[in-house]
């Protein structure tokens, strides 16, 4: 059981950024939905991993047994998330190793460990634990958003238990009713790092308030990005050259709880499917991998437009076939109409301007409170970057955005170090791909950034 530890929750107030009202929030709904028939691994998950299979085409594997592990940490295993025959192993080029599709069997059968006893076990009894039975991938690490490197001590534990991004997922919603689980997972994550796990909470989840009262916290205040990660780590414990912060999602602190309890591997997934073109939307319970089309089925589409389905959310998820299958980090499939019909001389106030913007040039801040209908449109063409303040405006990490996309596009490593690369994951880009008027795509350059000077430095 863990100790007793009264701490001072902190109140920080985030000032720069822009919450993107989008008509067709979840429901608060949770519908639990049956095994699907196909799950599956994309390997593009994992950054930087390099794979080597255990299983191959036709064999038969348990939810939690060895799928794959990693050829440069041979301890880090990745496993099953169901039960059932590996139906295709999905290659690109060069054999590149894809998707693993799992056909599961109906019966869920599963690898049985023993429930780990946290009075009784050291960081290190956790870390071999954790990476033999599939739950290290849960834990990514600060700077360059990977997996965590198990042989590097961090300096904290970050996990924000809220959503700030258009459509986001209520993660007091989704928890509530696994608060004991979730509570026993952070137990297990302080014993990786004592002392040191920090929750980032909202102003207004006073359920959460109330019940991680025992636990380090800090409640955030102001618009999007104030729920990201990165965003909160920068303000309560920046990341200096040669540090490492490790992250973890809510609904994945749930899974080690499980685990930690249980002695079994259950990745749940609380999905929200969302989005203007959605008539019903609301959250569903399911497993990490899972078919698509088992969960878009469930909602009610619009048929009047051409839609663009989306894994994540809409500012840093993927394009993604309704055939295709849930990311394993993620808890929402947004769904917008695509952006395909133009209009003549769109800049006109009053008019064509009903989308909102940063600038107060359209009129349409005018009823900013309203959800909008967003679609995918980008509203212009790629162009060169001009000095106007948009990006900064936008970007509550005392970084310099624009100098920083700069050099990571020249590839200067000094000068990326200097202006504070190692602070930031593509994801806090996310509102510049929105705001910024020269459609550079900021995430992008940030990520092949970051990859450059790994493997550069590593």
């Amino acid at each position: 059981m863990r100790r007793v530890e009264l701490f001072m929750t902190k109140d920080i107030r985030i000032r720069k950024g822009l919450s993107i009202n989008i008509k067709g929030s979840a429901n608060k709904k949770i519908e639990k939905i049956p095994l699907a028939k196909s799950y599956a691994l994309n390997l593009q998950d994992f950054h930087l991993v390099m794979p080597k299979l255990t299983k191959k085409v036709n064999d038969f594997v348990k939810r939690g047994e060895s799928l794959f592990y990693s050829k440069t940490n041979e301890e880090l295993v990745f496993v099953s998330p169901i039960s059932g025959k590996i139906r295709d192993i999905i290659r690109g080029d060069r054999r590149k190793i894809l998707n693993i599709i799992i056909e599961s069997d109906g019966k869920d059968r599963f690898v049985k460990n023993k429930p780990i006893n946290l009075e009784k076990s050291s960081a290190e009894d956790l870390k071999s634990k954790f990476l033999s039975c599939g739950l290290w991938p849960f834990i990514k690490q600060r700077p360059f958003d990977i997996i965590a490197d198990p042989n590097l001590n961090p300096k904290s534990i970050h996990v924000s238990c809220f959503d700030s991004t258009p459509l986001g997922v209520d993660f007091e919603f989704i928890l509530k009713d696994n608060i004991d689980v979730f509570k026993i997972g952070l137990d297990a994550l302080e014993i990786l790092c004592p002392n040191n796990v920090n929750l980032g909470i909202k102003k207004c989840q006073s359920f959460f308030s109330e019940e991680l009262s025992n636990y380090n916290t800090t409640v955030f205040d102001g618009p999007h990005p104030s729920g990201n990660v990165g965003v909160q780590i920068h303000h309560i414990n920046p990341i200096n050259s040669g540090e490492v912060v490790w992250v973890v999602k809510p609904e994945d602190v749930v899974t080690i709880g499980n685990f930690v309890k249980n002695g079994e591997y259950i990745p749940e997934r609380t999905v929200a499917i969302s989005g203007p073109p959605v008539e019903n939307p609301m959250y569903f319970k399911t497993r990490l991998g899972v078919e698509l089309k088992s969960i878009i089925k469930k909602v009610k589409l619009s048929k009047d437009y051409t839609l663009r389905f989306i894994n994540g959310d809409v500012l840093s998820g993927h394009k993604v076939s309704p055939d295709g299958f849930l990311g394993y980090y993620n808890n929402n499939v947004s769904v917008l109409k695509e952006g395909n019909e133009y209009k003549l001389f769109g800049w006109i106030p009053f008019i064509n301007n009903k989308v909102p913007s940063i600038y107060k040039t359209s009129f349409s801040w005018l009823t900013n409170s309203k959800p909008k209908e967003y679609d995918t449109n980008l509203n212009g063409e790629e162009r060169a970057f001009v000095a106007t303040g948009e990006m900064e405006s936008v970007f509550p990490i005392d970084v310099y955005p624009m100098q920083l996309i700069k050099e990571c596009l020249i590839g200067d490593i000094e000068k990326m170090e200097k202006l504070g690369i190692y602070e930031v994951s593509p994801e806090d880009f996310g509102l510049i791909d929105y705001s910024s008027s020269s459609k550079i795509e900021a995430q992008t350059i940030i990520r092949d950034g970051l990859d450059y000077l790994y493997k550069e430095t590593q």
